[in-house]
C-alpha cells in the first residue's frame, strides 16, 4: 500500500471515529476515539474466524506502519509545541519547583520501583527477566504522556496549581525519561561496562540541557521573526517551519527535540502573544495549532487502537499485566508522595494533590513507541510490549473515564468546564 493511500485510510477512519464519538458516545476525544479504534480492532480480529486471509492482510498493513518513527519523527514535534503553546507559561513559572521536582525525582524513583516490582513478579510467574531489562521497562512506563494528559484534562476543571503540575510535569518528564531509557538501554544491549555514571551525566547534559537551550534559541528566533512583520498567513507558516525545521535540527545535533519543542512553545506562547502578534494573528495561530493538534491526536489514538492487532496476548500474560497495572499506579503514587512530603513547605499544593497527580498521570503513545523500539533479539520483548499496552489502555480508558468522578470527590466545588 502506497503512503498516500495509507494516510487517506487513517484520516478517513479518524474522521469516522471522531464523528461517532461526538454524535453518540460524547466521551473526551482521546478516550472516545481509542475506544472506537479498539472496538474496530476487535471486530477485525473476528475476521480470523470468517476469512483468515483478510485479517493477515490488515495485520500486515498495520505492521508496515512504523509506529515509533511516525510518533517520534512526525507527530511528536507538532503535538508538544501545540500543547506548550496553549499552556499558561506565566502560571507554570509559579509551579516550576514542583514541576521540576516531580519530573526529575519522580521519574527516577518510579523507574526503580516499577523495575524492581517487575523483576520480583516476573520471577513468581517463571519469566527470567534480567534486572536491567526490568529497569528498562520502568524507564519507558514512568514518564507521563503529555499528549494523553493534554487531550483528556482539557475537558475538566481542576484547581489551577494541580492542573499546571500535571500538564507541566508531563511536558518535561519525557526528556528525563528518554535519557534514563537510553542509558539503561545501552546497559541491556552492551553490558554494564558500556556506560558509567559520568556517561549518564554527560548524556543528560547533552540531551536535556542542549534541548532546553536550543528551544530557547528557537523560540526567540520565531519571536523575532513574528515581531518584525504583521501578516498572519506568513506568521502561521513561520511557526510551522520553526517546529519542523527546529525538530529536524535538534535530531541532527543529538539533543532532545521534545524538550526543545516544549521550551520553544512556552516561549512563543508567552512572549509572542503580548509583544509580537496582532489580535488577528494570535487568533489564526491559535486556531491553526488547535486544529492540527486535534487532527494528530485523533490519528495517534487510532494508531494506538490498531496496534492491538499486533499484540500477542498470550493467556499466561493476563494476570501479570493486571498486577503490573497496580504496581505502576503504586509506584507513581510513591514517586509523587515522597518528594511532595520532603518539599511540602515550598510547594503550593494541597494534601489531595498527590492522589490527583497519580490518577492524572496518564501513559500513552510514547510508552508504546519506546517499548516497540526494544530489539526483537532481547528475550521477552513480547511480554514487555504486552504489559506496556495493557498499562496504556488502563491509563487512558480506565483513569480517563473515572477522572471526572475523582475530581468531584476531591474538589467538589469545581464543576466540569
Amino acid at each position: 500500500m502506497d503512503l498516500f493511500t495509507l494516510i487517506t485510510l487513517l484520516i478517513v477512519i479518524s474522521a469516522l471515529f471522531a464523528y461517532l464519538n461526538t454524535r453518540w458516545l460524547k466521551l473526551p476525544d482521546a478516550i472516545g476515539i481509542m475506544v472506537l479504534s479498539l472496538g474496530f480492532s476487535v471486530l477485525l480480529l473476528g475476521l480470523n474466524a470468517i476469512h483468515p486471509a483478510w485479517l493477515t492482510l490488515v495485520r500486515q498493513t498495520v505492521a508496515d506502519i512504523d509506529f515509533g518513527r511516525v510518533l517520534f519523527d512526525v507527530m511528536l514535534s507538532f503535538l508538544l509545541f501545540a500543547g506548550a503553546f496553549h499552556t499558561d507559561a506565566a502560571q507554570l513559572r509559579i509551579e516550576q519547583r514542583s514541576v521540576m521536582l516531580f519530573a526529575l525525582v519522580g521519574v527516577l524513583l518510579s523507574t526503580a520501583l516499577v523495575g524492581s516490582g517487575l523483576y520480583v513478579i516476573a520471577g513468581w510467574f517463571g519469566f527470567a527477566l534480567s534486572y536491567p531489562l526490568c529497569l528498562l521497562f520502568g524507564a519507558l512506563i514512568s514518564p507521563t504522556d503529555p499528549i494523553a494528559v493534554l487531550g483528556i484534562l482539557a475537558k475538566f476543571k481542576l484547581p489551577e496549581s494541580v492542573k499546571l503540575n500535571i500538564v507541566g510535569e508531563s511536558l518535561f518528564n519525557d526528556g528525563v525519561g528518554v535519557v534514563v531509557f537510553a542509558s539503561i538501554y545501552r546497559i541491556v544491549v552492551n553490558g554494564s561496562d558500556s556506560i558509567s555514571a559520568g556517561d549518564i551525566g554527560l548524556l543528560f547534559l547533552e540531551e536535556a540541557g542542549g534541548g532546553i537551550l536550543f528551544g530557547l534559541a528557537l523560540g526567540y528566533g520565531m519571536f523575532w521573526l513574528l515581531r518584525s512583520i504583521n501578516h498572519y498567513q506568513t506568521e502561521v507558516i513561520i511557526t510551522l517551519a520553526g517546529v519542523m525545521g527546529g525538530y529536524l535540527l535538534a535530531q541532527k545535533l543529538h539533543i532532545s527535540g521534545p524538550l526543545a519543542m516544549v521550551v520553544a512553545g512556552l516561549f512563543v506562547g508567552d512572549h509572542a502573544r503580548e509583544n509580537a502578534m496582532s489580535r488577528q494573528t494570535e487568533e489564526y495561530i491559535d486556531k491553526f495549532w488547535e486544529l492540527l493538534d486535534s487532527i494528530l491526536n485523533a490519528l495517534l489514538f487510532v494508531l494506538i487502537g490498531l496496534e492491538l492487532l499486533l499484540i500477542d496476548f498470550q493467556r499466561g500474560y493476563w494476570l501479570i499485566c493486571g498486577i503490573m497495572i497496580m504496581v505502576v499506579l503504586l509506584a507513581r503514587f510513591i514517586s509523587i508522595w515522597f518528594p511532595f512530603r520532603l518539599a511540602r513547605r515550598w510547594l503550593d499544593l494541597d494534601d489531595k494533590a498527590p492522589l490527583m497527580l497519580t490518577w492524572g498521570g496518564l501513559r500513552g503513545g510514547l510508552s508504546i513507541a519506546m517499548a516497540l523500539s526494544i530489539p526483537n533479539s532481547l528475550p521477552h520483548k513480547d511480554l514487555l510490549v504486552t504489559i506496556t499496552y495493557a498499562v496504556v489502555l488502563f491509563s487512558v480508558i480506565g483513569q480517563g473515564l473515572t477522572m471526572e468522578r475523582l475530581i468531584g470527590r476531591l474538589y467538589p466545588t469545581d464543576k466540569e468546564s
